[in-house]
Parts: C-alpha cells; sequence; structure tokens
C-alpha cells in the first residue's frame, strides 16, 4: 500500500465511523476531525506511545489567548501528561502542512496548558464539564508531573516532526508531530519501532563498544555489549514503553523481588550490576557499525531498537534513579544480547521476537500468558474471524492479531479498485476488532470495569493473566475457543460499541468510564438473562436494551461522581472500590419488556 491509498483509507475509515455512529442513532452530528482524532489516539494508545486517550474538545479565548486541546492522557498515576491538538483536514490527496501551522496550533495548546497550570481557566469554564475536571488535575498535580508531551494530529504530512521543547512552569514540553506519514509507517507494516533510531554517541558520549558475530545461516547478527546504566536510563526517559512495545510485559513495580533487587544493588553496590544482573535482549532491524580507534567493533546506532527481555530491568533503572536521585548510575553497565534482525517477513520476525521473549527471560519467570499475538488464544481467534460469516452471509468481522493487518489484507488482496472496493463492503472498518479492544470488551463483560479503566496496555496485560489461570495460554486448553465464542465476542463488541457511540452524545466528559461501567453493571444485574446469540443474529441491540442503557447510564454518571468525592473520575473508576460503590448503588427497576436479548 502506498501512502497515497493509505490516505485514501484512512479517509474512508473516518467516513465509515461517522456512517456507523449516525446509523447507531446518536443524537448529534459526529465531527470528523473529533473521529480522526479519536482514531489516532487510540492508534498512539494501543501501540505503548500514550495512555488511555480521552477525547476533549476545547477551544476559546482567554484574554487575547487561544486555547485549543483536542484529548488528552494521564498516566503512571498522574504523573506523566500527553495533550493532543488535531488539524484535521479531509485531504483526499496527499499535502503537506506548513510548520507554521503546527506550531500555531501547538502554541494554542501550551496557551491551555500554561491556563491550566496557573489555575486562570478555572474561572472561565462551567465546573461540570471535563475541561473543568482536567484544568483542576493539571493545576494540581503540575509541580509533581515527570513529562508533558503535546502532538499535533493531522492528515497531512509534515516537513517537521519535532519541534524545540518549551517551557511553561519550570517544565520541559515536549513537542511532535503525529502526521499521516508517520501514522502510515505504524500501521501499514504494524511495525512502529522503525522510528526509534538510537545514536549512542548522544546517548554514551561515544560508540558502543561490542563483540559483534555476523549472520551466516541463523538469519540475525549479533553482538555482545556492556550498556551504560545512565545510557538505559535516557533511552527510557525520551522513549518509555515505546522502547518495550515488543517485550512481553509492562513494568511491574518496585516491590517486584527482582526489581527491588535491582534497586538495592543500584544504591549500594553499583559497580555489581554488570556481575550481577542477567542482563537485556536487544533486538533492531539493522546496525550502524564504527571501528574504535584501536579497530575494534563499535556500534554507532541502532534503527528499529527494541528491547524484548530486560523491560524490568530498564524501568527498575529509571524509575530508581526518580525516585532516589542520590543513585549513581555512572558504574553501572547492564549486560546486553543485541540481535540484529535480518528476515524482511513479518511473520518470521514476530516469532522470533516472541521465541526470544519466552525463552531468553530468565530474572522473573515469563509465562506463556505474558506473549501476545503468538498465543493460540489469539491465532484461534484469527481464524475464527477469517470462516465466520454474519447472518447475512456476506460481512464478517476481523480480528486483528498483528498490529496493522487489517491495512495489510487491504493492501495485498485490494488490487484493482474494484477489489478493494469490495473487501472494504464485505469486512469494514467498523467491524475491525484489535487484540486490546478484544480483552476491553470480554473484561468489561466479566465485571472489571476498574481493570478496563487503567487503560488499554494494562487492562491487556490482566486479560492474558486471566487467559493463562483459565487454562487458555495453550492450543489444548479448556476454554479454548470456538464458534459460539467468537459469535458471543462479537455479541460483547456490539453492546460496547453501540453502548459507547450513545456515550458519546450523552455525557462532555468520562464518556469510556461510564461505558464500561454501564456495561459491566448489566452484567451484573442481567447478564444471565442476556441471549447474545440474539445479539450476534441482529447485528444489533434491542430499542429495549437501549432504554436500559439510557437509564442505567444517567444513574452511573452520577454514582461515578458522587462516589469519587472529588477525585478525578479517570482516575477514581481505576480503583476496586470504585466497582464496588457503583455495584452497590439503588438503580431504576429493569425494563421488563422489549429486550429482545432476553431469552426464555
Amino acid at each position: 500500500m502506498t501512502l497515497e491509498e493509505f490516505l485514501e483509507t484512512t479517509q474512508a475509515r473516518v467516513r465509515s465511523e461517522i456512517e456507523a455512529r449516525i446509523l447507531g442513532e446518536t443524537t448529534s452530528y459526529p465531527h470528523a476531525e473529533s473521529v480522526f482524532t479519536e482514531i489516532v489516539m487510540q492508534h498512539m494508545a494501543d501501540i505503548g506511545m500514550t495512555g488511555d486517550p480521552e477525547l476533549c474538545h476545547i477551544s476559546l479565548k482567554l484574554g487575547n489567548q487561544k486555547l485549543r486541546l483536542s484529548g488528552y492522557a494521564v498516566m503512571d498515576e498522574g504523573e506523566r501528561l500527553d495533550l493532543f491538538v488535531s488539524l484535521y483536514e479531509g485531504a483526499t490527496s496527499l499535502r503537506e502542512i506548513p510548520d507554521a501551522d503546527a506550531q500555531t496550533a501547538i502554541k494554542h495548546c501550551l496557551s491551555f496548558l500554561s491556563a491550566c497550570a496557573d489555575g486562570k481557566l478555572l474561572a472561565k469554564i462551567d465546573a461540570s464539564t471535563e475541561a473543568y475536571a482536567l484544568a483542576v488535575t493539571i493545576r494540581d498535580a503540575y509541580p509533581t508531573l515527570d513529562q508533558i508531551r503535546v502532538f499535533v494530529l493531522t492528515d497531512r504530512r509534515a516537513k517537521n516532526r519535532q519541534f524545540a521543547a518549551k517551557e511553561i512552569g519550570g517544565k520541559l514540553i515536549r513537542l511532535e508531530m503525529m502526521d499521516i506519514e508517520r501514522l502510515f509507517r505504524h500501521l501499514s507494516e504494524g511495525n512502529p519501532r522503525d522510528e526509534l533510531v538510537i545514536n549512542f554517541a548522544d546517548v554514551c558520549g561515544e560508540p558502543l563498544p561490542c563483540v559483534y558475530v555476523p549472520a551466516e545461516q541463523s538469519g540475525y547478527d549479533y553482538a555482545l555489549a556492556a550498556i551504560p546504566g545512565e545510557a538505559l536510563r535516557l533511552l527510557y526517559e525520551r522513549f518509555s514503553t515505546r522502547l518495550l512495545e515488543a517485550n512481553v510485559r509492562s513494568f511491574l513495580n518496585s516491590t517486584n523481588k527482582v526489581n527491588k533487587g535491582i534497586r538495592e544493588t543500584l544504591k549500594s553496590q553499583p559497580d555489581r550490576f554488570l556481575a550481577y544482573n542477567n542482563g537485556i535482549v536487544i533486538v533492531a532491524d539493522e546496525a550502524v557499525m564504527q571501528p574504535s580507534v584501536t579497530g575494534h567493533d563499535c556500534i554507532a546506532a541502532l534503527k528499529g531498537m527494541q528491547i524484548v527481555n530486560g523491560g524490568q530491568t530498564t524501568a527498575s533503572i529509571y524509575f530508581s534513579k526518580r525516585k532516589d536521585p542520590s543513585i549513581n548510575l555512572a558504574p553501572v553497565r547492564v549486560p546486553a544480547k543485541i540481535i540484529i534482525l535480518k528476515s524482511r517477513s513479518g511473520t518470521a520476525e514476530e516469532n522470533l521476537i516472541s521465541d526470544i521473549s519466552r525463552f531468553a527471560n530468565s530474572q522473573s519467570a515469563v509465562k506463556v500468558s505474558d506473549l501476545s499475538a503468538n498465543q493460540p488464544y489469539h491465532i484461534d481467534m484469527e481464524r475464527l474471524s477469517q470462516t465466520v460469516y454474519c447472518p447475512d452471509g456476506e460481512q464478517k468481522w476481523f480480528y486483528e492479531r498483528a498490529s496493522g493487518s487489517y491495512a495489510t489484507m487491504l493492501a495485498l488482496n485490494g488490487k484493482t479498485a474494484t477489489q478493494l472496493a469490495k473487501l472494504k463492503k464485505d469486512i469494514p472498518s467498523t467491524k475491525r476488532i484489535t487484540k486490546t479492544d478484544l480483552a476491553k470488551y470480554l473484561n468489561t463483560w466479566d465485571q472489571l470495569p476498574h481493570v478496563v479503566s487503567k487503560g488499554s496496555q494494562k487492562n491487556f496485560a490482566e486479560f492474558m493473566e486471566k487467559l493463562a489461570e483459565a487454562g487458555d495460554e495453550t492450543s489444548s486448553g479448556n476454554n479454548k475457543p470456538d464458534v459460539q465464542a467468537w459469535k458471543h465476542a462479537v455479541a460483547k463488541a456490539i453492546l460496547f460499541k453501540r453502548t459507547s457511540a450513545f456515550m458519546r452524545t450523552r455525557f462532555l466528559s468520562f464518556q469510556a468510564n461510564v461505558t464500561t461501567y454501564v456495561i459491566a453493571l448489566l452484567a451484573h444485574k442481567l447478564g444471565s438473562r442476556i441471549n447474545l446469540d440474539r445479539i450476534w443474529e441482529a447485528q444489533s441491540i434491542s430499542h429495549g436494551l437501549r432504554r436500559q442503557i439510557e437509564t442505567w447510564s444517567d444513574e452511573v454518571n452520577k454514582h461515578l461522581h458522587d462516589s469519587a468525592r472529588g477525585k478525578m473520575i479517570s482516575e477514581w473508576a481505576k480503583r476496586p472500590e470504585c466497582w464496588q460503590a457503583i455495584r452497590d448503588a439503588s438503580y431504576s427497576p429493569a425494563v421488563t419488556t422489549d429486550i429482545i436479548e432476553i431469552g426464555a
């Protein structure tokens, strides 16, 4: 797929989403810019670039300053903040966005941030809106925010994707563009790590000495090195979880026995770290080699670097130093195996990375359930999605086991305009379910809205752990998915999607939290009576069920705000105490007629 074709596909997806929301009987017209913003923010969350995003449209004036915001994401218990501002044109052909336009959008977003930080915005906006709650959160958390980034999202192509950082209130704000070309690189190949180019002269002060073993028939080159601890800290600070996208786990926490040991070694015996630590495993798409003055091999740069084992070590070094600045990382060296991939097959590469993750880690046990795309459960769900047709016998739902596989499918099979049009009709983007989507739908139905509210990555990790406990981590698991399991998963997706579309028009703020809590409440109170087969057959929900959602959504929203007692709803919703409060609250009686999903 070319960049031009990807632009066309993206705009078609925006139009499809708008059409689906209109058909879903929403009460207001879904603006294309908002839909585009949601698509891009969610993609960034799915690959670990940001936290779970919230749409939040703000456009107002404060004195002579214009303030703009399209969305935001709060991460790490309020210590990191990402702000998004969109410049959407709906272009049908590739167009460049002038730097001046991007810088103006950044200026407006920074004005919003500044007005929040100093509290001036609070006097200008309605206290019942999400913007007010966000402004309060930013004002209160600003002194302790560890990282702030502003992203400009656009369907045009940018000349520059990064701008010089700006300082507001003693904080450096990183400024980046997510333009159509950057998005294309992520989604068309399903391999976002190609943007991570690490220049060791920048992070180490010099190229990285190594023992280098070129490939013969192995499919990869190999190097051994000792990476300075400060270099790893800088890399994690710069790229955060993107550095660990291929890693099987996110950072557990410093109370984990192994991570606690790492912290103690850093504090008391940093010079022994190389001897005590088992090291990390890195994969990269390309290595730039440079001889040292003595003629020894050195790695000058790695393109597409990913830490596939050792994410715990890397994150522990970063968080230990952040929490205790007195830790001296200068003597710390971390042993590293570096694998430079030679295969040009995405599947072969994916399999190799998963095998490395499964076999190479010995610092803390890696269950098979920690793996994602190559787990038999996901392979089975993908197979089912390819063979099970909707009741009309024409359309199918698409399970995106590997990131970007939907776009790849269109590119491979839609070689002519006619073929592409038929594919989009038979497998529309609105019927695409990603791994993180599936985890969200199923955990919501399993009455875990507080887990879903933690964000797509953390929710997915807990979903995988549940699969392991249920015996689904192997192809012979007791709960191996079958046709009925796929249909019921789609029924839960339909319920979630319709409820989410309804919430977008009903509430100005915290729609995602209300959505997952309302459906969890439905499952808790009516789950045994709801017939998922009928939702599958209708590919929709009934009028009666919509009425039930409407009634309880108002009540859930009220209970969320009341029980939060001034806390930001999106943070309160992550706690099990929140789910207990919502579950135990009083509600209107359930509708007893005209819910076709309720079986005999």
